[in-house]
C-alpha cells in the first residue's frame, strides 16, 4: 500500500474479530518498531506481546478498551536509559516510545492489520499486573487484530481541520 493511503485509511478499530494476527505480519509490525529512531539511538523501548487468555485478562482488568483484540502490544521504556534534554525538564522516553508505537501502528495498517492506540488505563497498575521491572514505564497499549464485521472508523474520522489551522510558517 502506498504510504499516503496507509496514513489516510488507517483508523482506530474498536471492534475485533477472533482472527489471530499471523506470525509473519506480527513480526513485520514488531520489526517496524525496532527500526524506529530514538534519541541518541538508545533504543530504550520494550514491547510486550500479549496473546494468552491470562495475559489479555490482565489488560481487561485495567482498561475497558481492548475491544476484543486477540493481540495486545504493551509499549514501555526504560526510564533509566533515556536522553535528558538541555534544561533538564524533559527526556526522550515518552517521545521515543511514541515513535516506536506509531511505526508499529502504520506497519500494521500496511499489513492489513487493524489497531487502536489505548492510553485509557493506569500505566502503573498495568506494569504491576504484568510484573514489569520497576525501571520500566508503560506508555500505551495497542490493540492488534482484524476488524469484526460492521466495524469501521468513527463518523468524524475524515473530519480534519485545514492545514492553515494547524501549521504556521515562521
Amino acid at each position: 500500500m502506498e504510504f499516503k493511503e496507509v496514513v489516510k485509511s488507517r483508523y482506530s478499530c474498536k471492534k475485533y474479530s477472533d482472527r489471530q494476527v499471523e506470525a509473519e505480519k506480527l513480526n513485520v509490525i514488531l520489526e517496524a518498531g525496532r527500526l524506529a529512531p530514538t534519541a541518541k539511538n538508545l533504543q530504550e523501548q520494550h514491547v510486550y506481546v500479549l496473546q494468552s487468555a491470562e495475559a489479555l485478562a490482565k489488560i481487561d482488568a485495567v482498561t475497558p478498551c481492548r475491544y476484543g483484540a486477540p493481540t495486545v502490544l504493551v509499549v514501555a521504556f526504560d526510564k533509566n536509559n533515556v536522553f535528558t534534554y538541555p534544561g533538564g525538564k524533559r527526556d526522550s522516553g515518552v517521545e521515543d516510545a511514541s515513535i516506536v508505537a506509531t511505526h508499529m501502528i502504520l506497519a500494521a495498517a500496511d499489513e492489513g492489520v487493524d489497531s487502536c492506540w489505548i492510553n485509557f488505563l493506569d500505566p502503573d497498575k498495568l506494569a504491576e499486573a504484568l510484573g514489569l521491572p520497576e525501571n520500566e514505564e508503560v506508555l500505551m497499549v495497542m490493540d492488534l487484530g482484524y476488524a469484526a464485521e460492521g466495524a469501521g472508523p468513527l463518523a468524524n474520522h475524515s473530519s480534519r481541520k485545514p492545514l492553515s489551522d494547524t501549521v504556521r510558517f515562521l
